[in-house]
């Protein structure tokens, strides 16, 4: 099998099922040759049911304590049988899951790159101006990141080799926030991470519109200095916006 999609997921049923239904189509499977993980945080909502009818494989967390959205992609990972991991959030949107996955069969399959992630917009049609404008500030400067050697994939889509993911142990478990940040910046001093314009994946807004751009800019540029230097978040849980 070349690549396992592993998608965390915690009270996602509104939009759950626009990824799987998208992913879950036999002819595409076969052709690209992939399963679909769900990692579910804890759903006390139709989360898992959904799942379950829909992927191919289901943890669900069921321990007296919270699970950090590190922990449940790790799960995820553990069950994976891919060559290549695609770490999906379960609120996003492909164009189109051809293209997608073409461009990853063509681009990073068999390069050198050790992980691989690309633009993120908001759902089209409820982006505003200042969805494309912090957007395309987010994207230009995460670009930049891994061009100079730092490294950064949004969690939205990170694309890593299983074997480089076992290497560098996988998400920090220890980071409630920052966690996607740390990944491929751990990932990056072993080699090249790919990021490409050429796709996108659209995610929802409401977290924007909940806690709006300065509201939601200031957690991350907080919680990703502390990372990059004191090696952990400052947030201690990340909040579920639903």
């Amino acid at each position: 099998m070349k690549y396992s999609i592993i998608i965390p997921a915690l009270n996602e049923e509104k939009l759950l099922p626009g990824i799987l239904d998208q992913l879950n189509d036999p002819l595409l499977k076969n052709k690209f040759e992939y399963e679909i993980i769900v990692s579910d945080g804890g759903s006390t909502d139709n989360t898992i049911q959904i799942a379950q009818k829909k992927a191919d494989v289901v943890k669900s967390h069921r321990l007296d304590y919270k699970q950090n959205i590190a922990q449940g992609r790790n799960e995820g990972a553990k069950l994976a049988q891919g060559k290549i991991l695609i770490f999906l959030n379960g609120d996003i949107h492909l164009p189109s899951a051809v293209d997608f996955f073409n461009y990853i069969d063509n681009m990073f399959l068999n390069s050198n790159y050790l992980a691989m992630t690309c633009v993120v917009k908001v759902f089209p049609e409820e982006e505003i101006l200042s969805d494309r404008l912090f957007h395309w500030g987010y994207n230009t400067y995460f670009k930049s990141l891994n061009k100079f050697g730092i490294g950064m994939g949004r969690g939205e889509c990170q694309i890593v080799r299983k074997s480089i993911f076992n290497k560098v142990n996988g998400n920090n478990e220890k980071l409630a926030a920052g966690e996607d940040f740390d990944l491929f910046r751990r990932i990056k001093k072993h080699g090249d991470i790919l990021f490409t314009d050429k796709i996108v994946v659209y995610e929802s807004p409401r977290r924007y519109r909940k806690l709006g751009y300065v509201g939601v800019s200031w957690s991350w540029a907080k919680n990703g200095l502390s990372v990059l230097f004191k090696n952990r978040s400052i947030s201690t849980e990340w909040e579920q916006v639903r």
